[in-house]
């Protein structure tokens, strides 16, 4: 049985915080990441089928989406060699890798027509937390150099992602396209039954 209850603690945890601070985005980061890292540091709760790659593009798999819309919760899965396209997120978001490691690559956009500048490059191991957001910087490619291994990362959205018109843009000249990205999954993990933790 995979041990679900610390993504329940964790989803617990993230309500708690945005009923004491919001939308106060500092303070949601700040402390959103002490529960990510808490979340991370054990890879013995996420279920398969939210780890599933898909050979032909990433996954975004829903793990949680706050009731208020105030945060969400997502598994992301890249397959061996793949990258998502150039992309912004509109709302704060930290990544939380759980499998593997994914290389960030940073963007600036300057107006269409005007190549993408970019801005820094970092890898990401298991246990590393990274931080993007319209306040520090909100575009980015994210990318598994990995040819051996899926990299599976947690994201937590100060909002709910998947309804969210974001953009993506062309490298090269820097035009921009709407993207709703939605969910790969139609099932969501249930966290609340705890029959099988009472028999244990």
């Amino acid at each position: 049985m995979k041990n679900i209850r610390r993504l329940r603690e964790f989803v617990i945890g993230m309500t708690g915080l945005a009923q004491r601070h919001g939308r106060e985005e500092l303070a949601m980061v700040r402390q959103g990441s002490e529960l990510l890292a808490g979340l991370i540091a054990h890879d013995d709760w996420l279920p398969d089928a939210f780890a599933a790659p898909h050979r032909a593009h990433h996954q975004e798999y829903l793990l949680h989406c706050d009731s208020l819309g105030r945060f969400s919760v997502l598994s992301f899965v890249l397959a061996a060699g793949q990258k998502t396209p150039v992309h912004d997120h509109t709302v704060w978001c930290l990544i939380g890798v759980l499998r593997g490691s994914e290389r960030i690559d940073e963007y600036r956009h300057e107006g269409e027509g005007t190549p993408m500048q970019k801005t820094g490059e970092h890898l990401c191991r298991s246990g590393d937390i990274e931080l993007a957001s319209p306040a520090v910087g909100d575009i980015h490619v994210i990318a598994n150099e990995r040819r051996d291994q899926s990299a599976v990362s947690i994201h937590v959205f100060g909002g709910d992602i998947g309804g969210l018109m974001r953009r993506t843009f062309s490298l090269a000249n820097g035009e921009a396209h709407a993207l709703v990205s939605g969910y790969a999954n139609r099932l969501l993990p249930n966290l609340w039954d705890r029959s099988l933790e009472a028999r244990a």
